[in-house]
């Protein structure tokens, strides 16, 4: 998870408010501190000089004592959560706990980042905060425990926000492994009846400051008028399968670059055997978050194309 060193932020003013990024090598963290917004001071934790895992270091952070916990840390190789599922529970689990606990002591605000994979993919449309969960996976398993630990913390002032299929600069992620292969291969097989949505971390991170900036909004949503903690789900607009994914990055890919592939087949879950069991249909509703910000969900493609942009 880089050490408690503030990261420079040359326009904030004496009195800004505080951010505690945990996890601050991450994808999502990356893109957090590439778009934070002015007025914020940030200071990054991660390993190993910083363990999410250790209740003592965690409440330590009293001393910073920052108005905002924002939570990048994560297990989240899914199949790796398989063979490593204690490491899931501590990390997924135990430790959003932790940081919850510190937010209640020094009335800060939790901002914690889930997933689709809580849900068991049951439905056929896009699911909403208050729908039940239902995890397949240890990650999932261990994914929802996080949440319950906040929820059941007492703590009031807390965002858990669920994303799905999040790709970005500066990670392992589904776009890059799929660019790689396409340079390598001739031929790919991927999976098509899984459904859910990508997100891009840029689109997040900016989904996660917006949240933040529905506390202090002066006139607040009619939907959200006294209360705007609490779950919520984001991600791109729209959805497509794991292969549907595949054809359009593909075809965004070579616009930049010479790809080796010439097919991509479309294959059943059961033709490329996993140790997690995932989710058939993970598709989320945005409703709540853009009822709280006023704001619109970009279209996983239209990220994808800039994601690409960004890239080169």
């Amino acid at each position: 998870m880089t050490s408690n060193s503030q990261l420079p932020t040359p326009n904030s003013q004496p009195g800004s408010p505080t951010i505690a990024l945990i996890g601050a090598n991450g994808m999502l963290a990356s893109a957090v501190k590439r778009l934070l917004p002015v007025g914020y001071q940030l200071h990054a934790y991660d390993l190993p000089e910083f363990d999410l895992t250790d209740r003592e270091q965690v409440l330590a952070l009293r001393d910073l004592k920052p108005a905002i916990i924002l939570n990048c840390a994560a297990y989240t190789n899914v199949d790796g959560c398989e063979s490593h599922s204690e490491l899931a529970m501590r990390v997924n689990g135990e430790g959003p706990g932790f940081l919850a606990q510190l937010a209640a002591e020094i009335d800060a605000v939790l901002v914690h980042v889930s997933t689709d994979f809580v849900f068991s993919g049951d439905k056929k449309e896009p699911y909403r905060e208050e729908d039940p969960t239902g995890p397949l996976s240890v990650y999932g398993i261990s994914k929802l425990l996080g949440e319950q630990r906040i929820i059941q913390s007492g703590l009031e002032k807390y965002f858990i926000v669920r994303t799905s299929w999040l790709y970005g600069l500066g990670g392992n992620n589904f776009v890059e492994t799929m660019v790689r292969l396409a340079k390598e291969r001739t031929e790919l097989k991927v999976v098509d009846d899984q459904r859910g949505t990508p997100t891009w971390t840029d689109d997040l991170a900016e989904a996660i400051f917006k949240l933040l900036a529905v506390i202090d909004a002066p006139h607040p949503s009619p939907l959200t008028p006294h209360q705007p903690y609490g779950i919520y789900h984001f991600s791109g607009e729209g959805e497509c399968s794991w292969y549907q994914f595949a054809v359009e990055i593909i075809d965004q890919a070579r616009k930049f670059e010479g790809l080796k592939v010439e097919n991509i087949l479309p294959i059943p879950t059961e033709g490329y055997p996993l140790p997690a069991q995932r989710p058939k249909y993970s598709v989320m509703s945005k409703e709540k978050y853009k009822a709280a910000t006023g704001i619109q969900v970009p279209d996983w493609r239209e990220s994808l194309r800039k994601y690409f942009e960004k890239r080169t």
